[in-house]
């Protein structure tokens, strides 16, 4: 096969193979393959307008990509006239030889596209400038082709080369700039999880403390919060991932997970992917690890039937409970002093006297209404009075005393849910 360059004929060249160690072409890129058709002669005629190339690549893409269109000068020019500068002489050093060393190129584009995310641009304006650049390149070479002499089937074929070349050096600068971007998510998020700890660090950290260092994570510093704690699993690491918004601190590796949740709205929707937790009260920034002592209590008493399950349960549906057990040793002194009048009696008398006395605490109504409640006659209810009249004597008269009882009937009857096997949630 032949191409025509300046008239005459030159015969195509196919990629060289070293004899020491053969080279199958499947292992050259796709710009490879095709710099190895182009005639050398070609290559060595167009290297003098490499310096032509690059500046009025680097001017048209300055004019052409928004992002671009400002001085030319420190460490931008650097990075775009060398990065320009590299991918235009590399065209011409592969036509001469595909097995020229690739590592330096891509090393440059590498280094221009971690750049790009320092400087807060984009891929799409680095993209559209690597393009813009390959638009300019040909133009040039096609014009000074036809001027040669060179055939349209060659012209053709350079064609290729240049825009498949665009796509390998898409490729290297989108991966220097998605590693750049990775390092830096990272660093923000190992900054998110260092504010999320200190702002619920047993010992309150500063108000200038936490300031300083949510200026550097892109959390606008709240006025107040919700805490949720989550359950611990031991797949959880192998759980779907959650999507959550930039106004939430997370924790969702360490064995005690939560999130810190700014400024919540109403009931914020949370899609946590199976994992079942609880939110505590929404309280000023400064006590947020008194919510989060709420969220982890109330996820205590969902695993013990102290409260409904649920996939999420919010301590503000549960505040008495939450509040009536906080100290259940306190409690428990509470109860047994509270209702040490009911030790003689058998179970079934306590039980009985307990849940009737409840139910007058309770409704402070007649007999009809506490019969009602408990689906008994009347008369049993007053037999039963008399008895806890008998057994409480003034107590009964004095508030602070109800007060007591009610307090001790509420957490037996809430501790005995919970140990019944059949209360407890799967």
């Amino acid at each position: 096969m032949t191409i025509s360059l300046n008239g005459g004929l030159v015969r195509q060249r196919t990629i060289p193979r070293p004899t020491t160690a053969p080279r199958t072409t499947a292992e050259y890129s796709a710009a490879r393959q095709l710099w190895g058709t182009i005639p050398v002669e070609l290559a060595e005629k167009m290297r003098p307008l490499a310096g032509v190339l690059v500046r009025d690549a680097v001017r048209e893409i300055r004019r052409a990509v928004p992002a671009y269109a400002q001085p030319l000068e420190g460490k931008f020019r650097e990075v775009l006239v060398g990065a320009v500068e590299m991918a235009i002489v590399k065209c011409f050093e592969n036509i001469c030889d595909p097995d020229a060393p690739q590592a330096d190129w891509q090393a440059v584009l590498r280094y221009s596209g971690r750049m790009e995310f320092l400087e807060g641009r984009t891929m799409d304006s680095l993209q559209t400038a690597v393009r813009v650049g390959a638009r300019v390149v040909w133009r040039h070479l096609s014009q000074h082709g036809k001027e040669m002499g060179v055939s349209n089937d060659t012209l053709f074929v350079v064609a290729d080369a240049i825009f498949a070349w665009v796509d390998e050096l898409c490729r290297a600068a989108v991966e220097g700039y998605t590693e750049a971007q990775s390092n830096a998510n990272g660093a923000l998020e190992r900054r998110r999880r260092q504010l999320l700890k200190l702002v619920l660090a047993e010992q309150p950290a500063s108000a200038r403390s936490i300031a300083d260092l949510a200026g550097t994570t892109d959390w606008t510093l709240p006025e107040r919060v919700a805490v949720v704690a989550l359950e611990y699993r031991e797949d959880q690491h192998q759980l779907p991932s959650v999507q959550l918004g930039r106004d939430v601190l997370v924790d969702l590796e360490s064995s005690t997970p939560c999130l810190v949740v700014a400024n919540p709205k109403g009931r914020p929707h949370l899609d946590l992917r199976g994992r079942r937790a609880a939110v505590g009260p929404t309280v000023p920034l400064a006590e947020a690890r008194q919510s989060l002592a709420c969220a982890r209590r109330a996820l205590a008493f969902v695993r013990r039937g102290l409260l409904p399950a649920a996939p999420v349960t919010w301590c503000d549906d549960h505040l008495a409970t939450l509040a009536l057990l906080s100290d259940e040793f306190l409690v428990g002194q509470l109860t047994s002093r509270a209702l040490v009048a009911f030790d003689a009696l058998t179970v079934k008398q306590r039980e009985r006297l307990e849940t009737t006395l409840l139910a007058w605490l309770e409704t402070r109504g007649g007999i009809g209404e506490i019969a009602n409640r408990l689906d008994v006659h009347p008369q049993t209810v007053r037999y039963r009075m008399h008895q806890l009249e008998e057994l409480l004597g003034d107590r009964l008269a004095d508030p602070d005393e109800r007060l007591t009882l009610e307090i001790a009937l509420r957490a037996r009857r809430l501790l005995a849910r919970a140990a019944t096997p059949a209360k407890r949630p799967a």
